[in-house]
């Protein structure tokens, strides 16, 4: 059975998704080869890598919360 009230992404998983997308931007940036105007250490290309692994991390780490929400929601649902 379905709540009336619409299920809420936790402020935690939003949090790191944002994050994510950031840091996603952020090796398009250094990918792009315009990091050297931030900051001289992000010129190297890798920086880049560092950036996209960091939001590869970030997303799968906001992914959590918001599967353990669902899966209680569920949980709720059944019992």
């Amino acid at each position: 059975m379905q709540n009336a009230s619409p299920r809420r992404m936790p402020l935690s998983a939003l949090m790191l998704f944002v994050l994510a997308v950031l840091c996603a931007l952020a090796a398009v940036v250094c990918f792009a080869g315009e990091g050297a105007r931030l900051h001289p250490a992000l010129a190297d290309p890798m920086a880049g890598l560092a950036f996209l692994v960091s939001a590869v991390a970030l997303a799968g780490a906001g992914a959590f919360p918001l599967v353990m929400v669902r899966l209680a929601a569920r949980d709720d649902d059944v019992g």
